[in-house]
């Protein structure tokens, strides 16, 4: 209980420090030249100031050296954050100068080679249900790096509305944390009180970020906190399981379902993969009529059905696991649909829905038809 109560009293510390930091990044931001400037494809009509993730950094580094150090072990500790600084700096740099994709990607692996090699955080082994035990060998060290790029720069790209990002980021972590502390063995609960660390450090931030918001969080704040929800999964698939890499999966179902059909509409439309566009998920609910609140709740709300879907998971069979999977799937890919996010002419899934009903209507009629001639005669 006494370790509880401190627990908590930290937390709101830390929470309290990223309050008060949050105005103080703001000024350097326009003192840095750290700044976002209206544009074509900008949601912001006035220079808004970002590297708000600064703040977030600080009180969550400051909280695990100060604050939990008789908690955890700061020396296992260090390799994370020197990782997460190298990803901080890279943000910071691309919110000043706007790096290439290049660029951020050789920051973002050079940070993801800290974590494999310094931290010692990567994949091992592979269980797959039906097939048994697989080493991963020298394919860990690809999939680690392959695994962070991609959990990094989905958190990113959904960076495109105020508070987007960051309350995503809250609700995948805090699912994190639980699984963490309730299901993984080992350093689980240590692995919580980091995850719980970086909840406090965004929701302090929150307020500043939330529409209408005074600050961003910019490339170095979606960047780190993408970087870390990549680290902190990670800790569950050292030995990875069937349910262990599905549950972060799901838990990051918003931003990776954003990234996957983004990667899809602009190899539909021969377009870069990297290239930009104004069709991502809060772009299309708010071209439906949303609200920008009413988008960013919208999306909060889907983040939600994903991390209980993942809750879930922990607790189902293998079977029932395979059932969720696929019903899951019909019922996004028929959201998907129905807001356009590929292109409103791309429905396969609907028009043979629509096929469907439309054949079994034609037999009743006809049905019905051939009825009423054997009455008349």
């Amino acid at each position: 209980m006494g370790f509880t109560f401190q627990f908590i009293v930290r937390l709101f510390m830390t929470m309290l420090l990223s309050i008060i930091l949050t105005p103080l990044i703001k000024l350097l931001s326009f003192k840095i030249g750290a700044v976002d400037r209206p544009g074509e494809r900008k949601i912001n009509t006035t220079t808004m100031p970002t590297a708000g993730g600064l703040s977030i950094f600080l009180s969550f580094s400051i909280a695990v050296l100060w604050e939990f150090s008789d908690t955890l072990s700061v020396h296992r500790i260090w390799p994370m954050l020197l990782g997460a600084l190298i990803v901080v700096l890279t943000g910071l740099i691309d919110d000043i100068y706007e790096l290439s994709p290049l660029q951020k990607t050789i920051g973002l692996t050079s940070a993801a080679l800290v974590i494999y090699f310094v931290a010692d955080i990567g994949i091992s082994t592979i269980s797959i249900p039906f097939m048994g035990i697989f080493h991963t060998g020298w394919l860990g060290l690809p999939l680690t790096i392959l695994w962070i790029l991609a959990i990094t720069n989905a958190v990113n790209l959904i960076d495109g509305l105020d508070g987007l990002a960051a309350g995503v980021s809250i609700i995948a972590l805090t699912t994190i944390g639980l699984v963490s502390y309730f299901f993984l063995p080992g350093n689980g609960v240590t692995l919580a009180i980091l995850i719980f660390s970086l909840v406090a450090a965004i929701v302090g931030f929150f307020p500043y970020n939330f529409h209408p918001a005074t600050i961003f969080l910019g490339d170095t704040g979606a960047l780190f906190l993408g970087f870390m929800i990549a680290v902190f999964s990670l800790q569950g698939l050292k030995n990875a399981t069937f349910i262990s890499v599905l549950t972060p999966m799901f838990i990051l179902g918003v931003p990776i379902t954003d990234t996957v059909f983004a990667m899809i509409r602009r190899r539909f439309n021969n377009q870069p993969i990297s290239s930009a566009d104004k069709m991502h998920l809060h772009h299309r609910l708010l071209s439906l009529g949303f609200t920008h609140r009413g988008a960013v709740l919208t999306i909060y709300a889907m983040a939600l059905v994903f991390s209980f879907i993942a809750l879930l998971m922990n607790y189902a069979s293998t079977w029932a696991i395979i059932l969720l999977i696929i019903s899951t799937t019909i019922g996004l890919e028929l959201f998907i649909e129905l807001i356009g996010l590929v292109g409103e002419n791309r429905q396969p899934l609907m028009r043979s829905l629509k096929f469907l009903g439309n054949r079994r209507y034609r037999q009743k009629v006809l049905h019905g038809t051939e009825e009423e001639t054997k009455e008349e005669k």
